[in-house]
């Protein structure tokens, strides 16, 4: 059955993910477990430049089809045949990009990766245009949407087909850009009836996903201990202890999301909140081949591929999520957390110290802030 594809209520009672959005997202699960394992390979075996160039590449090309696509759904899911048909297209996209990771990651070829990200864009063109014909009151908004997506994708294949080798970075980074304005662009004209609520529970069961690449790293690590005779229980027990401090201070504290601005910078800073999270479960298992003694990285390289990640992802929960509003010591323990972490870097037993001084903030934070969950 097709029906019209009309803006829903932003104030719309029980809004919960649907079915086909968990479906979505489960598609993810295969894909940022093959851009964190390559990247847990390749610091492994020293490869830290070409390794993180890669993995930013793959993770902008899954996280930003994400996005699109849940805000879209939030303003627009009506949950119909044609609905599910594109959607489902679009999941098929998302694993040819799956496909494609280790050959950006041992090639550096993007065909497959750029292939499955334009199957994914242009399944969101059509979706924008079905919107536009069924919403006069947001041609204009959708209109652009359709048209900006489309005429990136463009450049996209461009890129992938005749892009000199010493200029597929800086075009990629112009071209990044460029998606990332789209939206603002088409907002301007007239903003999407996204759900808050919806919008930050969407976030949030996104966040998970990206954390179960760090519970497999711990899983790794009791597994391999157990396998070699190596004991790697406490190193186990600090990944689990850093896992669980990451999933309490995101969802501790609240979520402001009040107006467009706000929401624009809440969702683009998930960027770094998610790809800090995904570096990080590559990160903790490359720290179990380092005491297993088969990494060829230096122990303060694979150290801070925990560490890093970490600081990165307290200090942009802390601008999105404690800096409005926030008074006192509450406004500065993130940001402390994050420079301790990089100090524990470089010294002794760096990722036990990296989960004593996590367990510490999930406590401080704990206190400062209460019971409170999501605010929307």
């Amino acid at each position: 059955m097709i029906r019209k594809l009309l803006a829903r209520d932003t104030a719309e009672a029980h809004r919960v993910a649907t079915p086909l959005e968990l479906l979505f997202d489960l598609s993810f699960v295969v894909a940022v477990a093959q851009a964190a394992a390559s990247l847990h390979h390749a610091v492994s075996e020293n490869h830290v430049g070409a390794g993180v160039l890669a993995f930013c590449m793959a993770f902008f090309a899954l996280w930003l089809p994400w996005l699109n696509f849940t805000w879209f759904a939030s303003a627009f899911d009506n949950d119909d045949t044609l609905y599910r048909v594109i959607t489902m297209v679009q999941i098929a996209g998302v694993l040819v990009v799956a496909a494609g990771i280790p050959a950006v990651f041992e090639h550096q070829d993007y065909r497959i990766v750029v292939g499955g990200y334009v199957v994914i864009r242009l399944g969101m063109v059509a979706h924008w245009l079905r919107a536009s014909i069924d919403n006069p009151d947001h041609r204009a908004c959708t209109r652009r949407y359709a048209g900006g997506i489309a005429f990136m994708q463009v450049l996209w294949i461009l890129w992938v087909l005749v892009a000199p080798p010493g200029l597929q970075v800086p075009l990629w980074v112009l071209f990044m850009i460029g998606e990332l304005l789209v939206p603002a662009w088409a907002e301007r004209a007239s903003a999407t009836t996204w759900h808050p609520h919806h919008i930050a529970e969407r976030h949030g069961l996104f966040t998970l996903i990206v954390l179960g690449e760090s519970i497999l790293a711990a899983t790794l690590a009791f597994q391999k201990g157990f396998d070699s005779g190596e004991n790697l229980i406490s190193l186990a027990a600090a990944s689990l202890i850093i896992v669980f401090s990451v999933w309490w201070i995101y969802f501790e504290a609240p979520t402001h999301l009040h107006n467009l601005k706000k929401a624009f910078l809440w969702g683009y800073a998930h960027l770094f909140i998610l790809g800090s999270i995904a570096a990080l479960g590559a990160g903790l298992a490359a720290s179990v081949d380092y005491d297993l003694h088969i990494s060829h990285a230096p122990g303060t390289t694979v150290a801070a591929f925990t560490t890093v990640p970490l600081a990165v992802f307290l200090v942009f929960v802390w601008y999105v999520q404690d800096c409005p509003g926030q008074d006192g010591i509450r406004k500065f323990l993130l940001p402390v957390g994050a420079a301790l972490v990089l100090a524990a870097t470089f010294g002794p037993a760096p990722i036990h110290v990296t989960a004593g001084i996590v367990l510490l903030l999930v406590v401080a934070t704990r206190l400062t802030l209460g019971s409170q969950r999501v605010e929307v």
